[in-house]
């Protein structure tokens, strides 16, 4: 009675999990300039993260950032104190 154990299973593909890269690419964009790319970025790791079993902060920051950065930029313009827009 010598049965043959099956296969190991396949190692996981290495080169594709981009979670960290998307990021912090979120969050450097959600921070200096633009914040729609940020929450898209944000995005990308958090699904990443979920498909590769990762820790999706990085991705959570980023969308956080890039809120703050668009809210931020709002209030500026709204008010007159943005100092590429300032012709005085």
């Amino acid at each position: 009675m010598t049965t043959a154990y099956p296969p190991p299973p396949p190692p996981p593909a290495r080169g594709r999990d981009r979670t960290t890269l998307w990021g912090v690419l979120g969050i450097v964009l959600g921070l200096i300039c633009c914040g729609i790319l940020g929450i898209v970025f944000g995005y990308l790791s958090i699904r990443d993260a979920r498909r590769y079993g990762q820790s999706p902060v990085l991705g959570y920051l980023a969308i956080v950032f890039g809120v703050i950065n668009i809210i931020g930029g709002s209030i500026l313009r709204l008010t007159g104190n943005y100092p590429f827009w300032n012709n005085d």
